[in-house]
């Protein structure tokens, strides 16, 4: 299922439900099939997400020439990277995020 992000500024993003529950997760949203970051929770939800990818590259142990050829894993910063950037661009314009999906997740 994919959940498509939508700034009342910036444009939307898309992403699948797998990916998105986890980051909407982090900065204490539910995971229903509509949803809202306001102006207000930007500056929380920027902070949250970019924690939690530091972190997890922090965590993550160097990759060696091997593990590099038998392709390269998508860590979390990489995931979160798209929304954080969607959030920042938002904030900067004084909107707003919202959420849409199919259903639940």
């Amino acid at each position: 299922m994919l959940v498509k992000f939508t700034s009342s500024t910036s444009g939307q993003i898309m992403m699948f439900a797998t990916v998105a529950r986890p980051l909407l997760q982090l900065i204490g949203k539910d995971c229903n099939a509509r949803g809202v970051i306001t102006n207000e929770q930007l500056a929380d939800a920027i902070q949250r997400l970019r924690m939690a990818s530091a972190e997890s590259k922090a965590d993550q142990p160097a990759e060696s020439d091997e593990d590099a050829e038998e392709g390269e894993k998508i860590g979390f910063g990489q995931r979160a990277f798209p929304l954080i950037e969607l959030l920042e661009w938002t904030r900067k314009e004084d909107g707003y995020v919202l959420w849409d999906a199919a259903s639940d997740f």
